[in-house]
C-alpha cells in the first residue's frame, strides 16, 4: 500500500462532495479519477496530498512515502535558471542517506515475518537505488533528456523560469516531480499544455514510471493506454472500475441499465404486494397474511436509480453571408527578437475550411491566431479579411480582461447581442455553469473557469469565422462533446488551436502545421491522417538514414559498361556480401545482449532462492542486502531488454533496406 483514504467526507454548504469514501492504492497502480467537473477530483487529490483537509475521515500515508502533486494552474517559479531548478529538486543526498539509516534502525526492532518490516525493507532498497541513481554523472543526462521530452530546447537550460509563460510553468513543475520519482504522482490534467509530440513523450514515460499514478484527464487516448483502475464521482459517491476509461464508460451504462431493471422488477413486486394488501387487509381471514405483508413492505430497501445530468444542446447563432475567401495572407513576415516565426509566408482560407492548428509550444501556433484574427499586425507582408469576414476570437489571453465586479450571468449578458440573450442561460449551462453558479462573481473564479467564460461570451457573438485557442482544456467531456457537435452543424469557417485529437478528428477537414525554424505546412485530412502522414515520413527519414549507414563505405555499382550477365550477378553478389557484412556489428551486440539477459536472469533465479531460505529470512542484514541485489538486478534487466528491443529494430530496418535493393 502507498496510501489509503480512509472514510472521507467533504461537503461545501448544503453540497456533498464525498461521503465516507475509502479506497487503497497499491505500489504501481494507475488509477483514473473520472467525473463531471465539480465532482471534487481536484479536490480529493488536495486532500490527498495536504493542500486542504477533510470535513471527516483521513488519508493514511506510510512512512517516509513521497507523493508529488501536479494542481492543474496556480504554478510559478521563478529566480533560478531552468536546469539547475529541476537538477535541485531531487532533494539533499545527505538527507537521503539519514532516512535510510532511519529506517535501518527501525528494521532492527521489527518481526522479520512482519507486513512492516517487510514494507519498510522495500522501502530501504528503493532509497538505496535512488542513492545510486544520483551521482552527478546520470543525474544530468537524465534531467535534460526529460527536458527535451516536454519540449524544451537546450538554449532554454539556462534561462530563469521566471521568462516562461504558465504553461512552460506547469512543465517545469511536471520535470520535477519525474526526475524525484515519487512513490505517488497526482496528475490534475497533465497533458492541458502539452503539444502532440510532448503528449506521446509523456505517455510513454508514465507507462514506464515506477511508481504509483493517479491521474485526472480528458484525454481519452491518454487514459486508456495507461490506467487500469478507474474511479468516478458522480452526487456525492465513488464507483470502482477496474479497466481503463473505455471499459468504465461501457461498464457504468452496463451497471445503469441493470439497476434499472432491477427498480422495474422491485416495483413491480412491490405493486403485487400493495394489491394483494389493498384486497385482503379487511378480511379476518387474511387479515395476519395482510399484516405480514405489510411489515414485509417496510423492510424492503429501495433500489434508486440517479438521473443522468442533463445534457443540453448549444447552437451558434445564424452567421451572417461572407465571401469565398475568408483571411488571407500574403508574404507575411513575423518575428520576435531574434525568433522568425513567418518569414514571407502566404496563406488563404477559403469558406468552408475548418482548421485545425498544430505544433511545439513556442512554434507560432497562437500568433497566428492573433495576425488572422486582426488583432495583431504583421512587421511586413499584407494582411486582409474576406469579403464580409467577421470574427470571432477565443484566446487564452481573453479570460485576463474579465470584470472582476460582474457576475458569471452579467458578464455573459453584456456580451451576447439582442439575438443571442435568450440562449444565455442553455450555453452557460452546458458549459458548467448551472443553478446558483451563474451568480458568481468573476473575481472569485478559477483560471479555468474564468477561461470558460471568455468561451461562453465568444461563442454567443453571431460570426462566420471562428478562431479558438485551445478551447477544451478546462472542459469536462460533456462540455466537449456539446461544443463539438455545435461546431459539426455550423456552417461558417473555423480555426481551432488545439491537440484534442478524439475532438477535433470529427470536425477539421484541414491541419496546419507548425513547427521552429520552418514555414508552416497545410495538410488535407483530420489530425488523425496528419499524425500518420508526419509518422510515415519520420519512418523514411529513419529509413534512408539505416541505408545510408549499410551502403556506407561500399563501392559504387558496377559501370554501365558491364554487359556480361555473369559479371554483372558476380558484382551484385559482391555487394550484397559487402552490405551484410555491415549488420555483424549490430547482430554481434544483439547476441552479447540476449546473453547477458540470461545470466541476470539466472542471477535473480540464484538471489531469489536465497531470499526463501529460512535462515535468511530470519537475518535482517542478509535479507537487506539479498532485497537490495535482487532490485540491482532487475533494473539492469530492464535496461537490458531496452538494449535488445533497440537492436532487433534497427537491424529489421537494415534487413529490410538490404532486400529492397536487391
Amino acid at each position: 500500500m502507498v496510501f489509503a483514504v480512509q472514510d472521507l467526507h467533504i461537503e461545501f454548504g448544503p453540497r456533498v462532495l464525498f461521503d465516507s469514501l475509502s479506497f487503497v492504492v497499491e505500489r504501481g497502480e494507475r488509477i483514473a479519477f473520472a467525473g463531471q467537473n465539480g465532482a471534487g477530483k481536484s479536490t480529493l487529490m488536495k486532500c490527498i496530498v495536504g493542500v486542504q483537509e477533510p470535513d471527516h475521515g483521513k488519508v493514511l500515508l506510510p512512512k517516509h512515502t513521497h507523493v508529488g502533486y501536479l494542481p492543474q494552474d496556480g504554478i510559478h517559479i521563478s529566480g533560478r535558471p531552468l536546469l539547475d531548478e529541476v537538477l535541485g529538486s531531487v532533494g539533499n543526498i545527505v538527507e537521503l542517506q539519514q532516512t535510510v539509516d532511519e529506517l535501518s534502525a527501525d528494521l532492527q526492532r521489527l518481526p522479520a515475518d512482519s507486513d512492516e518490516y517487510r514494507d519498510t525493507l522495500e522501502e530501504i532498497g528503493r532509497l538505496e537505488l535512488i542513492l545510486q541513481d544520483r551521482d552527478a554523472a546520470s543525474l544530468r543526462p537524465r534531467t535534460e533528456s526529460i527536458l527535451r521530452g516536454l519540449g524544451f530546447a537546450d538554449t532554454d537550460f539556462s534561462r530563469d523560469c521566471g521568462e516562461f509563460s504558465g504553461g512552460w510553468q506547469m512543465r517545469i513543475a511536471l520535470a520535477r516531480l519525474l526526475l524525484q520519482e515519487p512513490e505517488v504522482l497526482l496528475l490534475d490534467e497533465p497533458t492541458n499544455h502539452l503539444d502532440i509530440q510532448s503528449q506521446r513523450w509523456l505517455e510513454l514515460n508514465l507507462r514506464n514510471y515506477r511508481g504509483a499514478i493517479c491521474i485526472i484527464s480528458h484525454d481519452i487516448a491518454l487514459l486508456d493506454n495507461l490506467v487500469t483502475r478507474t474511479i468516478a464521482f458522480h452526487h456525492g459517491r465513488a464507483e470502482e472500475y477496474s479497466g481503463n476509461f473505455s471499459f468504465y464508460l461501457r461498464e457504468s451504462k452496463a451497471r445503469k441499465e441493470i439497476l434499472l431493471r432491477q427498480a422495474k422488477a422491485q416495483q413491480r413486486e412491490i405493486a403485487k404486494t400493495q394489491a394483494f394488501i389493498d384486497r385482503f387487509r379487511a378480511k379476518a381471514t387474511k387479515a395476519s397474511q395482510a399484516q405480514s405483508r405489510i411489515k414485509q413492505l417496510e423492510k424492503v430497501e429501495l433500489i434508486e436509480v440517479e438521473d443522468d445530468d442533463a445534457v443540453m444542446s448549444f447552437h451558434f447563432p445564424p452567421p451572417p453571408p461572407g465571401g469565398n475567401t475568408v483571411v488571407q495572407l500574403e508574404k507575411v513576415c513575423k518575428a520576435y527578437g531574434p525568433i522568425t516565426l513567418l518569414d514571407g509566408y502566404d496563406f488563404r482560407m477559403d469558406k468552408g475550411d475548418r482548421i485545425a492548428i498544430v505544433g511545439v509550444n513556442g512554434s507560432g501556433k497562437s500568433t497566428f491566431t492573433r495576425l488572422i484574427s486582426g488583432t495583431e499586425s504583421p512587421d511586413s507582408g499584407r494582411f486582409s479579411f474576406g469579403h464580409h469576414t467577421q470574427v470571432a476570437f477565443f484566446s487564452q489571453t481573453h479570460a485576463d480582461v474579465l470584470n472582476n465586479e460582474q457576475t458569471v450571468l452579467e458578464c455573459v449578458e453584456a456580451a451576447a447581442s439582442r439575438e443571442t440573450r435568450p440562449l444565455v442561460r442553455n450555453i452557460l449551462g452546458c458549459f458548467l455553469f448551472r443553478g446558483d453558479d451563474v451568480f458568481k462573481k468573476i473575481g472569485v473564479l478559477s483560471g479555468g473557469e474564468r477561461s470558460r467564460v471568455a468561451l461562453v461570451c465568444m461563442l454567443l457573438k453571431p460570426a462566420n469565422f471562428l478562431i479558438m485557442d485551445e478551447p477544451t482544456n478546462h472542459l469536462d467531456f460533456q462540455s466537449q462533446d456539446v461544443l463539438q457537435a455545435a461546431l459539426a452543424e455550423y456552417p461558417g469557417s473555423y480555426c481551432i488551436v488545439s491537440h484534442n485529437r478524439q475532438f477535433l478528428d470529427p470536425i477539421v477537414n484541414k491541419v496546419l502545421e507548425f513547427r521552429l525554424g520552418h514555414a508552416p505546412r497545410l495538410f488535407h485530412g483530420n489530425v488523425s491522417q496528419y499524425i500518420e502522414t508526419v509518422e510515415a515520413e519520420e519512418r523514411r527519414l529513419k529509413e534512408s538514414a539505416v541505408a545510408a549507414t549499410v551502403t556506407s563505405g561500399a563501392t559504387a555499382a558496377p559501370a554501365a559498361g558491364i554487359v556480361n550477365k555473369k559479371d554483372a550477378r558476380r558484382a551484385r553478389a559482391q555487394e550484397r556480401e559487402r552490405r551484410a557484412r555491415l549488420l555483424k556489428p549490430l547482430q554481434s551486440e544483439l547476441e552479447q545482449v540476449e546473453l547477458a539477459i540470461a545470466e541476470k536472469d539466472d542471477a535473480k533465479a540464484a538471489v531469489s532462492a536465497e531470499l526463501e531460505k529460512p535462515e535468511n529470512m530470519s537475518d535482517n542484514q542478509k535479507l537487506m542486502e539479498l532485497t537490495q541485489q535482487y532490485q540491482t538486478l532487475e533494473r539492469d534487466s530492464e535496461a537490458l531488454y531496452t538494449r535488445w528491443e533497440e537492436l532487433s529494430l534497427a537491424i529489421e530496418q537494415a534487413e529490410a533496406q538490404l532486400a529492397a535493393a536487391e
